[in-house]
């Protein structure tokens, strides 16, 4: 699979998510207290994510 998401702790150790493509991150959450809101965040993103706007700024 090309893409992913990972949930990993930090050296703060709190839960981060970060989202991959061919090996490079592409995105990293803030850090969660809880392993179970990690994957909030990512069920989030998977619900919201198709749906959301692009804002260009340029």
């Amino acid at each position: 699979m090309a893409h992913k998401f990972e949930i990993y702790k930090d050296k703060a150790g709190e839960f981060r998510v970060r989202f991959k493509y061919n090996s490079e991150t592409l995105f990293s959450t803030e850090g969660y207290s809880s392993k179970a809101s990690a994957q909030n965040a990512i069920d989030s993103i998977k619900k919201n994510g198709p749906n959301a706007e692009v804002e260009d700024n340029s």
